[in-house]
């Protein structure tokens, strides 16, 4: 019996063995495979037009999402916007310009979903050089809204489908007010702040936006809007005037053409022909010839050019001089995170080995974050401090958002470069606690203890705050508001007072905070670049864009799991994007203000955040 026994082990064990062998084979079989599939180079035919197809919404850095996460959400269909890196944009605009394949640009915003004006702009300055080679660029949609028109303006042709129509209805900043809620839940929500416009708490404390929330934003908003149309104008070859007119006089001009939206728009010089989407295929196909494969015109989308054209293998030149650049975008938070939130321990490390590196002469810091956790920024700061210790250059270029722990990250830099449209500012704190004691006690629940010390137990969301701890909060919050106008001071060379009576948390363009001696220049992150390799004293530099460095376990599930999508637009088989659902968008937008709470961990529970997102 022992050994029939034996030998059935050894038969089990024996085929737990092959099994477990085939299926590793099986896996590095497809690994290898996929890899090898990766690997295939596109080919760039003659006479192709380039399609500028951003999908989803155009951001600095791209949210990280882990493999496995995003291959059963594909799976799924849900429905989460997709993201398009603006420099993968920007790479193959200029690229193409010179490319003598290339013959022409097709801009398809028709999954386009949105944007910051700044990253708005820096496209179309980028689409601007492009058009100095001489290639024309044409637009199509079926519709556009006014982002998506933005970017079509910049296009020699515009088309848009007979039933489509432009709409353009100016910038908002609404937020989603909870008091009232709160009030019902019995929930108590505890708030400390410094700052007369420090409107950020705003959305728990009132049930409305207060009158010097609304002055300071519809200062800012007014700027960025006024920049949006005359872009727009200056394009078009019309005056904003006309552009306020059409938005003003949308309903009755409706009216007027019956209903007719899109003659609407090329009777006032928004649109320069109608084409269904077959009659702009066959324009595309007499204009450039046919792909017999897809059975439309010759075309390369972005995506499928750059891998045409960019080395599978990042290579950074380890023997010339450089200018790093490194990006901060999303919420401050504290310790270790990844894309998408900016950790303060993540970034400074990376600042950290940066400046290790002999060969970087100067960082730009480039920073699209509305602030967060005022402990991290410091952290952050601190590490650029050191960099500039060292005889490190570091210029700051702001994108969308730079403001509240955003500006706190850059008040200290050598230089600050920003767009008229940034969002900036905010110089101001808050600290933000709910207690639940009453909604708890209604119900029964009651939370009870004792302690060696009366501040053993300092915060318990289960039982009220005790003055003396609400009073200790307050008093960190002001030292942290003191401390922020000295780094502000410090790194503007201004005094105290004078940072103080144009911070109090409000929030400025960049326009004006140019004025304000808050930047020093207004100009893209190219700008910004060029003139940190003029601090740096550098004439032969490379530009460095660093990155966050991937554990073993991520680089294996991304070349496992990783998929390079490359469909063609106007192939009738290529992939759609889904735009967020009315409900979705609505859900979104609360689900923003309040998972605001469960993300900041700032040890001192002080931060620095405008949520100045606008719509």
């Amino acid at each position: 019996m022992v050994k029939l026994f034996k030998n059935l082990w050894y038969g089990l064990d024996l085929t737990r063995k092959i099994v477990l062998n085939l299926v590793f084979f099986a896996l590095l079989f497809l690994f290898i495979s996929l890899i090898i599939a990766s690997g295939d180079k596109p080919e760039v035919e003659n006479g192709v037009a380039l399609v500028l197809k951003p999908e989803g919404y155009i951001v600095e850095q791209l949210t990280y999402k882990d493999p496995i996460d995003a291959a059963m959400d594909e799976a799924s269909g849900k429905d989460d916007p997709p993201e398009t890196l603006l420099y993968d944009l920007i790479d193959a605009l200029k690229n193409a310009k010179d490319d003598d394949r290339i013959t022409l640009l097709v801009i398809s915003t028709r999954y386009f979903m949105g944007s910051g004006v700044s990253k708005l702009q820096d496209l179309s300055k980028a689409i601007e050089d492009f058009k100095s080679s001489g290639k024309k660029v044409i637009a199509y949609d079926d519709f556009y809204s006014q982002h998506q028109y933005h970017l079509a303006s910049q296009a020699d042709e515009i088309y848009l489908n007979p039933q489509g129509a432009v709409f353009l209805t100016g910038f908002s900043r609404v937020g989603t007010y909870f008091k009232s809620l709160l009030d019902n839940l019995d929930i108590t929500m505890h708030v400390f702040k410094v700052g007369t416009y420090k409107s950020a708490v705003e959305p728990f404390i009132r049930d409305n936006m207060s009158d010097a929330a609304k002055t300071a934003n519809k200062a800012w908003l007014g700027d960025l809007w006024g920049d949006f149309v005359t872009d727009i104008a200056a394009r078009r070859n019309i005056t904003s005037d006309d552009i306020s007119s059409y938005i003003n006089n949308y309903k009755e001009a409706l009216i007027e053409n019956k209903g007719n939206s899109a003659k609407m728009a090329v009777d006032k010089g928004l649109i320069d022909k109608l084409a269904t989407r077959i009659q702009f295929r066959e324009n595309m196909i007499n204009l450039l010839g046919i792909d017999e494969t897809h059975k439309s015109f010759k075309q390369i989308s972005h995506k499928a050019y750059l891998k045409a054209i960019r080395s599978p293998i990042p290579y950074v030149n380890p023997r010339t001089n450089k200018v790093a650049v490194i990006t901060a975008k999303g919420n401050i938070l504290d310790g270790e995170q990844k894309e998408g939130n900016i950790g303060g321990d993540t970034v400074a490390r990376i600042i950290r080995k940066t400046r290790q590196n002999d060969k970087v002469k100067a960082i730009v810091l480039r920073v699209d974050s509305g602030g967060g956790s005022a402990f991290a920024s410091e952290i952050i700061r601190e590490e650029l401090l050191k960099a500039q210790a060292d005889g490190i250059k570091v210029v700051v270029s702001m994108g969308d958002v730079a403001a509240s722990g955003g500006y706190w990250i850059s008040a200290s830099a050598d230089e600050i470069w920003a767009r008229p449209t940034t969002i900036t500012g905010s110089i101001g704190i808050f600290g933000m606690l709910p207690t639940f004691e009453k909604p708890l006690n209604k119900y029964g629940i009651f939370r009870d203890g004792v302690g060696t010390t009366k501040y053993s137990n300092p915060i318990d969301t289960g039982q009220p705050l005790s003055k003396d701890v609400a009073k200790i909060i307050q008093t960190g919050i002001e030292a942290g508001y003191e401390k922020f106008l000295a780094i502000v001071a410090e790194g503007r060379g201004m005094t105290r007072n004078e940072v103080d009576e144009i911070a109090q948390g409000r929030v400025w363009s960049g326009k004006q905070a140019h004025k304000l001696g808050l930047v020093d220049q207004l100009g893209s992150l190219n700008d910004a670049i060029q003139s940190a390799a003029k601090l740096a004293e550098l004439k032969d530099y490379d530009t460095w864009f660093v990155k966050r460095e991937l554990s073993e376990k991520e680089l294996f599930l991304k070349q496992l799991l990783g998929t390079s999508n490359i469909q063609e637009t106007f192939n009738e088989k290529a992939a759609t994007p889904r735009k967020p659902s009315l409900k979705n968008q609505f859900m979104r937008q609360i689900n923003n203000t309040i998972s605001q709470l469960e993300i900041w961990n700032d040890p001192n529970h002080a931060y620095a955040n405008c949520l100045c997102n606008i719509q």
